[in-house]
Parts: structure tokens; sequence; C-alpha cells
């Protein structure tokens, strides 16, 4: 089928990478995917795009959105006119994010009958009124509305169920550790008493990551164990923060900054992690958890958002309370004074991330779409 993807911007992050593993899967399972930027763009990802098989068109030239309503409505109904012209889609994808209804609409009165719409975040940033309109669209507009986790496909119609071949107007499919991360396929070697172990976080340095609760938890963490190490992977506005927080702790013998990473290195930095930290104020998935876990991290993971069906507390890693330097710092010390639980979690977390493998998505999108030519 030719399948057109609708996206608002191509930069470079989760729901980007994410939107990259559909067109691989759309591909890898015989479709042609067109893939249409509304608004911002980076050129090396655009490329990937097209590495990956798909056309890339870019509505915005020079990457600037509209002002107004408006504006936007007109410079969306001229692109994917010409897109729905040229290309003639037997199904749209729409990445659900602002804009997220006014393509869908434009759309359907283009005559694309077949529309999916894939949301990567829960409910709770919708108003009442958002979340009718969401409602309204998956019963008389869309042929399906995909969530990435169940408690998301709960905060917006009540009820969730896995996605199990059989099409519904709304069902999770979880999203798939990207092909820059492989599964482990032995477990790592077991950490023996004394040697050191490294915490760590691979992560934009922003508040709505929770980076500002990092350097203190581990430094209170450090106070009960000083076996342990600090590496901070990625870059943004609390760098600066953090690296006061680092000085003043004293800690800087242990911590290491090391920046922002091509994902092609992201693999070697998870595999110098034993304890990968999530203390997100806001999370719709955690794409960094199943990264992690894949290369046997244990996530700790604060217990928000998509964060708790992707870890599995006590089984896989450990939750910690939302904003909580006291609840983190625990965790990190349970975990790195106690070598059997660390290396039992980081055994479970190889099993866990099978249901994130790429197969299992690919296989996922697969049935979906055959589900639609019924």
């Amino acid at each position: 089928m030719r399948v057109l993807v609708g996206i608002p911007c191509l930069l470079t992050g989760g729901t980007e990478i994410q939107t990259l593993s559909l067109v691989e899967a759309l591909v890898a399972a015989g479709h042609r995917p067109l893939v249409v930027c509304y608004f911002e763009h980076n050129e090396g990802m655009a490329k990937r795009y097209e590495d990956a098989g798909a056309e890339v068109r870019l509505l915005s030239a020079d990457g600037k959105r509209p002002a107004g309503i408006k504006a936007v409505t007109a410079h969306l109904w001229k692109g994917l006119r010409e897109a729905v012209k040229e290309f003639r889609p037997e199904v749209a994808h729409v990445q659900y994010m602002a804009p997220g209804t006014l393509p869908i609409l434009i759309l359907r009165a283009l005559g694309v009958k077949k529309i999916v719409a894939t949301s990567h975040t829960a409910g709770d940033i919708y108003s009442r009124k958002g979340l009718r309109v969401i409602k309204l669209l998956t019963n008389h507009v869309l042929s399906g509305f995909q969530c990435i986790t169940e408690r998301a496909e709960r905060s917006y119609f009540g009820t969730s169920k896995l996605f199990d071949g059989t099409r519904g107007k709304h069902f999770t499919i979880y999203n798939n550790i990207p092909s820059h991360i492989s599964i482990l396929k032995n477990p790592r070697r077991a950490k023996e008493a004394g040697e050191d172990i490294t915490v760590g976080v691979v992560s934009r340095l922003e508040p709505i990551k929770g980076m500002d609760l990092v350097v203190p938890a581990f430094a209170e963490a450090y106070l009960h164990n000083p076996r342990l190490r600090l590496l901070i992977v990625g870059d943004g506005s609390q760098r600066e923060l953090m690296e006061r927080q680092v000085r003043e702790a004293g800690i800087g013998n242990v911590t290491e900054f090391v920046g922002r990473k091509a994902q092609s290195e992201l693999q070697d930095c998870y595999d110098s992690i034993d304890i990968l930290l999530m203390p997100s104020r806001s999370e719709g998935f955690g794409l960094t958890a199943i990264e992690g876990m894949a290369r046997g991290c244990v996530v700790v993971a604060a217990n928000t958002g998509g964060l708790p069906e992707v870890v599995q507390n006590g089984v896989t890693g450990l939750l910690h309370e939302p904003d909580s330097v006291i609840d983190l710092a625990e965790k990190i010390t349970e975990l790195s004074i106690d070598n059997n639980l660390l290396n039992t979690f980081s055994q479970t977390t190889l099993s866990r991330a099978i249901d994130f493998s790429d197969e299992t998505y690919k296989t996922q999108i697969s049935a979906l779409y055959n589900t639609l030519t019924k």
C-alpha cells in the first residue's frame, strides 16, 4: 500500500526516532511510505528517513512554522493536497502531535478514507474539550487510534488493550528499541563485591527530565557506597546547574560529563552504565529505558507517565517517587549495596527487552496494516 506518514517536524527527538521505526516496519512489510513533514526539519534526520526507504516531502522549505491558525491551515491544506494528488495514498498514518486534529480533517476532506493516528503522550496534556475531540475523531473519522502504552490509552478512552492482530478503534502498540541498539544475547558479567558501579543518565539535561535531581541523589547514595561513579551523557539547559552541584558536593573526582553523543555511539554509553536513572517529571513512554534495558542496565525511573508500564517495579528495576531526591537516592543505594539484586535485575531486563524488540514491533505493524486491507 501507499502510506502517507504525517509528522509536524523531523528533528532528533524520540517521536522522530519512533516514527522512523514505523517507516522501517512499513518498508519491511512491502508498503511504500511517503513522509510529509509540515514544519521544522533537520537534513540529517530527513536523510535517515530516505535511507530507510521512504520518500520525504518537506512542506516548509525554510523549516519555519506559520503564525496563526489561518496561516497553518492554509499551509497544511496546500501541502497535503499536492502530496495526496501526486502520491495517491491508500492510508494516512498521522503522528498526533500539535497540530494533530487539523491534518486528519484535511486528509479526510481530500478523500483519504483510511487514517490511523498515533499519540506519543498520555491524555493528561489535553483539556476535556481536547479529549472529546480525540474520541469523536476515533469514533467517526479514524480507522484506528494507536497509543504507546496502555496507561496512555486508558487516559484517553477509559479502557485499553494491547494490539492482538484484530483491529479495534483504539489499541496499544509499544514503541520498539531503535535499530541503533541491539539486545544483548547473553547477560552481563555479574558484578562482584568491591567493584565500582556506574550510575548514569542518557538524556537531554532539562527540567522535564528531572536532571536537577540526579547529582543530589547520587551524592547522597555516594555517602553510603564510595564505589559509585556517575556518568552524564547529554547536554541541555541544566548542564551548568549540574556541574555546579557536582562541585558543591565535592564529587568531581567520580563524575564525568561526556556531552551529547551520536545515536551510533549510545550503545557503548549504555554498556558503561550499571544503574540508569530516569527521574522524569513527564514521560510518555521512556525510550531511554528500553534502550538501556536491552543492554542490561538496571533502570531506576520515576513513577510517572508510561515508565511504570515499561520498568516493572521490583522485577526489572525500581520506581521512585517523582520529584523526590530522597527516594531516588534510596533506590540507588539499595541497588548499589546489594550485588545479588543488581545482577538479578540486570538479567531480567533482557527478557523484558524482547517485548520491545524490532521484530515484535514490525510484526504488529504488519498485522495492523493487514487489517486495513479488509
